[in-house]
């Protein structure tokens, strides 16, 4: 999570100030415990913003107070003088945001280790299932349809379907379910694609099981988690002239 994020929260007392929560007695449960109906735009406009900026940071996992977020929403919104100075906030938000960044590398950390041993796990299992070959790098390819064209070099730009999954299942990208193939470079996809590429001809299908290693390795990308293997349907449509 960004300053910046944090910073546009200053949107938020919209929304405490059209329910006037300041007036709503709060029980220790943390529920107001009568809620007004949001029946103008504005209400609910205000109302999306802070649900909005809630999760934000409840996905982020931050550790905040609400009766001092509150406190700063009111100052921010009616122009009282801030009960913090500029080096005060600086530092705070610094200290804050190390300790944010420091939880979120320990967790990612433990997710890898996890992912590296459940991924060890399954291509020990998958190189066992009839069809499966494993190259020297450790890439596992299994064909599924066989071609007759030519075999790709590195240097040329292929046309091809593709499905890929983590080994769970879950669908991470898929040009098949967009409907539309993907070209690129031989040469500039992760390490599991260009290997598996030069391999395989015009036509041909298989199913490639890769390595951590030759994907995504120990940051993961997007959607993909750390030291994930990956598990790759891929059809080699065309070389693209």
């Amino acid at each position: 999570m960004s300053r910046f994020g944090l910073l546009m929260a200053a949107l938020a007392p919209l929304y405490f100030a059209s329910l006037g929560i300041a007036q709503v007695p709060t029980p220790p449960g943390g529920q107001p415990a009568v809620r007004a109906p949001l029946t103008t735009v504005s209400q609910q406009a205000s109302y999306a913003i802070g649900l909005d900026f809630g999760q934000r940071l409840s996905r982020d996992g931050a550790a905040v107070d609400l009766e001092p977020i509150l406190r700063g929403l009111r100052d921010g919104l009616t122009g009282t003088k801030p009960e913090l100075t500029d080096e005060q906030i600086q530092g705070a938000m610094d200290k804050f945001l190390a300790a944010l960044r420091a939880k979120r590398e320990e967790e990612a950390k433990g997710a890898g280790n996890k992912n590296k041993k459940d991924g060890e796990a399954y291509l020990a299992a998958n190189l066992q299932k009839p069809g499966v070959q494993q190259t020297k790098s450790g890439l596992q390819v299994k064909s599924l349809k066989a071609g007759t064209g030519a075999s790709p070099k590195a240097t040329d730009t292929v046309k091809v379907h593709y499905h890929g999954m983590l080994i769970d299942g879950t669908v991470f990208d898929s040009s098949v379910e967009r409907k539309v193939p993907a070209e690129f470079p031989v040469n500039r996809v992760i390490p599991g694609w260009t290997e598996a590429l030069q391999l395989m001809k015009v036509g041909d299908k298989v199913q490639l099981t890769i390595p951590a290693a030759l994907a995504y390795g120990e940051e993961g990308s997007g959607p993909i988690p750390p030291n994930s293997v990956l598990v790759f349907d891929v059809e080699l449509l065309d070389i693209v002239k």
